[in-house]
């Protein structure tokens, strides 16, 4: 059952968070141009606010919905759909109807593409496709109009109905007893997005305001929590990362970073749990709310989305969650042993994994035989930073002994079909035999310095001395017109910086990269969040911060940066001293990635870059 909700979650979340700045720009326009009550009311200004909340919230979020089960054709058929809800129910907010409108369009378009692939006749293709998109989606806009407009409507009112009584008689803030836990959990986003979301809209539209978007992404739990630890944990890794937790939290908004720390010590959860619930009640007696989303959940967010004349009581309904939080944990943390932060952050990993639909499982491809092994393919999340440096040190490993063997890399869910071998992280090999079911997995802790690619090399290295035909490799993609100048700057290079914890470690390489003009801030949070799925350390004192897949958007153009910890900064287990931060358009960031590789092959070559103080010597050696 949990897992169910965490994959609903993760579809939820699919839809709305890439359409959240629509979310925002609704909350402003009601915030700033309110009459009364907005920071500068204007009758005129206000009145775009109810246009986007009815119709270009439910429009997007439909039309995202119905790409990712349909593609573009998905996008149309999901907009189309939509609007036989809208028009069916116009008193009512579609929020929850574009949930599942967009995806069942998208659906529908997708079965109807199958059924014809392979029966169109030659000539009539743009006219089957666009006319099956302009007929399906009138139909599935009647069927919105008569039957899921309706439905949604009724279990929007039981929804509304259900809130108020919660209100009325002064229990709001039990939600919080099963917040808190459903947060640690990765239930949040089937939470905050299913239900917190469409009822906000709807006592906005109703009052102006709303205290469902003040439930979840209040910070001031999670900061009582990284308080007491970096004031009374007893553990340094601990204590030391605490402090740029609370940064990250407070300010990015980054929820999920004080997950571990509840996770060293469950009992914990009582604090956030009761700090919630304080604010919560606070909230509910001064009849606060928020104007939109605070999205994410950061201070700065939420500051942002308060009425103007609220604005001391949404601070004061932080500091509230936050002191109890704090008090209440602290006598917990000081008396009770906790697990070390590594193995937290391990299992957090591996509870993300799952909620996303890719914990690892006992699965293993059918073993190969070496002497018939002609491609490997090295997998990592994104396929951009990780596993194109484990590919190129493989391949320059092994092409003097099997040059009719091709090694390459690729995201883990886009493995070609021809793959033989497929190399990739533990957490990711359950994604690597859905997409991959034919190859064999080898999976591995890092892509540089793991026994398993020594064992893989022998194997492959051996089968290629009984007498195995020599084949011409396929040709190195050839350097990009950007040329290697374009991806690694002087600016981009920062040496002798004193040792971090890993998520600050992160955030510099990803603001080093925004400042050189590579990314957009959107991207620096997706490197954390990739890291906290899958740990981006390479061996060898050597780290490779990235974002994740759906984060390309904000990268404005390639780009990597180096940041050098003489003293190391802790990445698990392992020390990195050389921090590369990656953000990559197609593929310009390959070579420089591949030189990166080459340098790592000359053991005093790389302990020399990690203690230089030559900023020349590092761009000679990556150019």
């Amino acid at each position: 059952m949990k897992q169910k909700v965490q994959a609903m979650g993760k579809a939820l979340s699919g839809m709305v968070m890439p359409n959240i700045g629509a979310f925002i720009a609704w909350g402003f326009i009601t915030a700033l141009f309110l009459s009364p009550g907005g920071w500068f009311p204007n009758e005129k200004l206000v009145s775009i606010q109810p246009y986007i909340l009815n119709y270009l919230l439910p429009i997007l979020i439909a039309a995202q919905g119905g790409k990712m089960i349909g593609g573009d054709r998905g996008r149309v058929m999901g907009a189309i759909a939509v609007m036989g809800c809208i028009a069916g129910q116009p008193d009512t907010t579609m929020l929850m109807g574009a949930m599942i409108m967009g995806p069942l369009a998208g659906w529908v378009i997708k079965k109807f593409d199958q059924l014809m692939e392979g029966h169109m006749p030659a000539g009539f293709e743009m006219l089957i496709n666009n006319f099956s998109v302009g007929i399906l989606g009138m139909i599935m806009a009647i069927i919105g109009y008569y039957a899921i407009g309706p439905i949604m409507a009724v279990l929007l009112a039981i929804l509304s109905n259900g809130v108020n009584i919660l209100i009325n008689h002064g229990l709001l803030p039990l939600v919080s007893i099963f917040l808190e836990p459903a947060k640690v959990l990765f239930l949040n986003n089937a939470i905050n997005h299913g239900v917190f979301t469409p009822l906000g809209a709807e006592q906005v539209e109703a009052a102006g305001k709303s205290i469902m978007y003040m439930l979840e992404t209040n910070p001031g739990p999670g900061l009582g929590v990284l308080l007491a630890y970096w004031m009374f944990s007893k553990d340094k890794m601990t204590k030391d990362s605490a402090p740029g937790a609370i940064i990250i939290h407070l300010f990015g908004g980054i929820h999920e970073i004080y997950f571990p720390y509840i996770l060293m010590n469950p009992l914990v959860i009582v604090g956030p749990i009761v700090g919630n619930f304080c604010a919560i009640l606070f909230f509910s007696i001064t009849n606060a709310g928020l104007l939109g989303p605070a999205a994410p959940g950061s201070i700065i967010a939420f500051l942002m989305m308060t009425p103007r004349d609220s604005m001391l009581i949404s601070i004061i309904g932080v500091a509230i969650a936050a002191v109890v939080s704090f008090v209440i944990s602290s006598p917990i943390i000081k008396m009770s042993g906790a697990k070390n932060l590594e193995e937290s952050q391990n299992q957090m990993a591996s509870m993300k994994a799952e909620a996303k639909g890719t914990a690892p499982a006992a699965v293993s491809g059918g073993a190969k035989d070496p002497a018939a092994v002609k491609k490997v393919i090295f997998a990592c999340d994104a396929g951009m930073g990780s596993s194109a440096m484990g590919a190129t040190k493989f391949r320059n490993r092994i092409k003097g002994d099997r040059p009719d063997i091709t090694v390459t890399n690729t995201s883990v869910d886009n493995v070609p079909g021809d793959a033989d071998i497929v190399v990739c992280q533990t957490i990711l090999q359950e994604r690597a035999a859905k997409s991959a079911p034919q190859a064999q997995l080898v999976t591995i802790g890092n892509f540089l310095a793991d026994p398993k690619l020594d064992e893989l090399y022998n194997t492959l290295a051996n089968a290629g001395k009984g007498g195995v035909a020599t084949a011409v490799k396929e040709p190195e993609p050839e350097a990009t017109a950007a040329g290697n100048k374009t991806v690694m700057l002087r600016e981009g290079v920062k040496l002798g910086q004193p040792s971090v914890t890993k998520e600050e470690a992160i955030q510099a390489a990803g603001e080093l990269l925004k400042s050189i003009g590579c990314v957009e801030d959107g991207y620096i949070a997706a490197m954390q969040e990739r890291e906290k799925l899958v740990s981006t350390y390479m061996g060898l004192g050597v780290a490779i911060p990235h974002g994740t897949t759906q984060a390309k958007g904000e990268v404005k153009k390639s780009g990597i940066v180096m940041i050098q910890y003489p003293e190391g900064v802790d990445f698990g287990a392992e020390k990195a001293q050389l921090v590369f931060g990656i953000a990559g358009v197609g593929d310009e960031h390959l070579d420089l990635l591949a030189n990166i590789s080459n340098a790592l092959e000359d053991e005093e070559l790389l302990e020399e870059l990690k203690k230089t103080n030559d900023v020349d010597l590092i761009l000679k050696t990556f150019s």
